[in-house]
């Protein structure tokens, strides 16, 4: 059973952001799917298993941007 879950970030202002953002994130452990949309300021997950909101700030932080 699949996961989905969204999450808000900060500091993304157009689709490179949001390109750099959705990267990070898809290289997480059972991930199946990113959207993320700089105009809402949602990181949209969904995955095989629940993910631990650490994991995702950090790959988040990674891209130059953090968790709300």
């Amino acid at each position: 059973m699949s996961h989905t879950t969204t999450y808000d970030v900060t500091g993304m202002t157009c689709g490179h952001c949001a390109a750099s953002v959705t990267e990070e994130i898809e290289e997480i452990a059972g991930v199946e799917r990113v959207e993320v949309s700089h105009e809402a300021g949602t990181a949209v997950v969904t995955s095989a298993e629940p993910l631990d909101r650490a994991a995702v700030a950090a790959a988040v932080a990674e891209a130059g941007y953090a968790l709300a």
